[in-house]
């Protein structure tokens, strides 16, 4: 599905601008943008009904653990939202080593992070960590900060209108406001590093009371280590270094309240049952058509935020965000010389009239 103009202005300035003098993105205008963002990845996700039953049991299980946790915490009402059933779990078809929430009732999780995983412990402490930024609202604070992209998304979208047409404008400006939009309202938002290690220790918590093993929640964060994923000095990055997060985890685990062992609970699927579902994500993903469509959303995928990696070493993120950014100066040239030929066409007619 394209996200078309009209869409795009409701999403815009029906949710950004309420921000804007709000002060603050709202928990409805954060659903309501993620659901319009759903539309434009769900070319990407694997439709399996077997693998989609996974990926739901195990984040109806993280819920539960956040429902549990927050009875104990926080027993907010305006958290009741989050707990609900509609929030959906999706694989999605991508070589990118991800995993990422809009902040609304969807989550994506990407098959090259499900591939590299090695157990369901794994697997789950990177979807809970997700799940923390979800809790902890990190999406609408690094939407507070992204308002001005937004404002330009719209002005993208306006210029593909302007390029289509009459025949054709929605079309384009689909296009246009699709790239513009999803740069400013999720490629341009990272998260800060105080909003990385909250969705540790909140997503630890979840991921506990769930059931999964507590010493096992780092094991991630180790395998990449092992990768050689660990670069650059943690200063100067917005993440915290993943040997940092690996010991923090450790000693949370180390640090459990008396009675905790309570929790534990078997993993949702067997070794050999994950293995299983691995095998059947690749097979499936190798199948996927690869159409221009799917190309588009299969940049915009490689260009969001890493929550689970370092800046250092992203630079496959860094290039699909200048790709973006190309798409839509090529929209903006092509509009302008669309508009400087229908000009011309017009004083022809003119021309032709009069005489």
């Amino acid at each position: 599905m394209k996200i078309t103009l009209k869409t795009l202005v409701i999403l815009v300035f029906g949710t950004g601008l309420i921000g804007l003098l709000g002060g603050c993105a709202s928990d409805r205008a954060v659903v309501q943008q993620a659901d319009e963002f759903n539309t434009t990845l769900d070319k990407a996700v694997i439709h399996d009904p077997q693998l989609e039953s996974y990926f739901q049991r195990l984040g109806t299980r993280i819920i539960a653990g956040a429902k549990a946790y927050d009875a104990e915490a926080s027993k907010k009402d305006e958290n009741k939202w989050m707990f609900s059933k509609e929030m959906q779990f999706h694989l999605v078809n991508s070589k990118t080593l991800n995993a990422f929430t809009t902040g609304g009732e969807h989550m994506y999780i990407y098959n090259e992070l499900f591939q590299q995983a090695k157990t369901e412990d794994e697997l789950t402490a990177v979807m809970s960590h997700e799940y923390a930024h979800v809790y902890r609202r990190h999406v609408q604070q690094g939407m507070n900060r992204q308002y001005a992209i937004m404002g330009a998304a719209a002005a993208a979208g306006a210029a593909g209108y302007g390029l289509g047409g009459s025949e054709k404008g929605s079309e384009y400006a689909g296009l246009g406001a699709g790239v513009a939009a999803m740069a400013g309202q999720f490629v341009g938002m990272s998260y800060t590093r105080k909003d990385e290690a909250e969705a540790d220790q909140y997503g630890f918590n979840f991921y506990t009371r769930a059931g999964w093993e507590p010493m096992k929640f780092g094991d991630f964060f180790q395998s990449m280590i092992e990768k050689g994923y660990d670069k650059g000095p943690e200063y100067l990055s917005d993440h915290p270094s993943l040997k940092s997060r690996l010991d923090l985890a450790r000693q949370r685990a180390q640090s459990l309240p008396a009675g905790a062992e309570k929790w534990r609970r078997p993993d949702v699927a067997s070794t050999s049952e994950f293995r299983q579902m691995q095998q059947r994500a690749r097979d499936l993903g190798a199948r996927l058509p690869d159409d221009k469509s799917l190309q588009q959303v299969q940049k915009l995928l490689t260009a969001l935020p890493r929550s689970c990696l370092t800046p250092a070493i992203r630079e496959d993120q860094k290039q699909a965000e200048q790709e973006l950014l190309r798409d839509v100066d090529k929209q903006k040239k092509r509009e302008k010389n669309s508009s400087a030929s229908r000009s011309r066409a017009r004083d022809r007619e003119v021309i032709s009239s009069g005489s």
